[in-house]
């Protein structure tokens, strides 16, 4: 089963600190994934330098096709022992995950990764040898559905110590709060700021070493399908909605005339919903089996304007069809674009704002706005 890789990051930096010891550096390519989170000697500007030259160098030789021996080699010869406190001058943690779920883990020196299902910690089986003199704890295993995993600097473990608990937060407790505050709907982001808050309020408001957390989530994806507007030969209605239809994961409708073509092939009653209705956008329809109807060149302008700007989880509270239809988007991983090009004589009529006429100009922006976002868009035209 295919799945999709959240991943959030969060960080605090120590008391009296412009910037960070810790660096966090994460690259995708298509659905593979490499996060590493890497901890400086000491803190300040020297060890930010170090960590993100760590962080740097791991992420793009791994991205690359090299292989842990040789970021290894290169780390070596880059970042030597410290020669007084016979310390590393920066460890890490590196995490490779593919689309189809296998992952690699890799540890130096960092606190042991935190991985879960669900509410519970799963204990992963480690292997460790040794790489240029320096001990590196190795893991390979498959993430599925509801599977997480929590990477962190001493900084979060450290939380605490001598005031709140003599020992600091430590492991045994961060991992009791992670398994009871995981939540399936919580986007990685926000679990990985809700850590760092916590962990802020534990050292008092002044964090007495640099903190790093990253999280990494997985779900199924979450794939919506958009059918807009009628196709331009009508004997291809029944074909499309067929389409349509086999389509897997959320389905939206927007446009009057192509909601009708839709219940009139499923032979399924199209109702209004009047509670919908505000002041900017028409009301939705209703068609059983169909999860979003909406009109069509009002909904999709507004809908953009929504979309554009640095939108939240919150941001599309409204029942109107364009706040709906700008929060399945939000929230979707792939969406595919079903684009009818048959023309609608009704937005040619006097009085009709120009941006309403380009109705395929509103289509094209939202698909740029989509992908420059990071999502998977694919589009087809009838």
């Amino acid at each position: 089963m295919d799945i999709c890789v959240e991943i959030g990051t969060a960080q605090l930096n120590k008391k009296g600190e412009e910037l960070c010891g810790d660096s966090i550096e994460i690259t995708s390519s298509g659905d593979d994934h490499i996060v590493v989170v890497a901890d400086g000697l000491g803190s300040g500007v020297k060890a930010n330098i170090l960590s993100r030259l760590t962080a740097k160098t791991a992420g793009t030789m791994l991205q690359m096709g090299g292989s842990i021996d040789d970021v290894m080699e290169t780390l070596a010869h880059t970042l030597p022992i410290c020669k007084v406190r016979k310390l590393a001058y920066s460890t890490f943690t590196v995490l490779r995950v593919a689309g189809d779920g296998n992952a690699h883990l890799i540890e130096y020196e960092n606190p042991p990764c935190f991985c879960g299902h669900g509410n519970g910690l799963v204990n992963l089986k480690k292997t460790e040898r040794i790489l240029d003199g320096k001990a590196i704890r190795e893991s390979n295993f498959v993430l599925g559905e509801h599977d997480w995993l929590v990477m962190i600097t001493d900084g979060v473990l450290h939380a605490g110590v001598g005031k709140v608990w003599n020992l600091g937060w430590g492991w045994d407790r961060v991992g009791l709060y992670l398994t009871q505050t995981y939540n399936p709907s919580q986007k990685a982001a926000d679990w990985a700021g809700e850590i760092a808050r916590l962990c802020n309020n534990i050292y008092g408001g002044q964090p007495g070493d640099d903190a790093s957390i990253a999280v990494v989530k997985t779900r199924r994806p979450n794939n919506v399908v958009v059918l807009i507007g009628p196709p331009r030969n009508k004997d291809d209605d029944d074909m499309v909605v067929d389409k349509f239809m086999r389509s897997g994961g959320i389905k939206v409708v927007c446009g009057g005339t192509t909601g009708n073509i839709v219940g009139r092939v499923l032979g399924r009653e199209v109702r209004v919903d009047l509670s919908s209705r505000s002041h900017r956008v028409p009301p939705i329809g209703i068609i059983p089996g169909i999860d979003l109807v909406t009109e069509g060149a009002v909904t999709l302008v507004d809908a953009l304007d929504k979309l554009k700007g640095s939108p939240g989880p919150n941001s599309f509270k409204g029942k109107d069809g364009a706040s709906r239809l700008a929060s399945v988007l939000y929230n979707a991983d792939s969406v595919h674009f079903m684009v009818g090009t048959a023309t609608n004589p009704g937005l040619y009529g006097e009085g009709v704002p120009n941006i309403y006429v380009y109705k395929e100009f509103i289509i094209r922006d939202l698909i740029r706005l989509l992908r420059d976002t990071g999502k998977n868009v694919t589009e087809e035209y009838f």
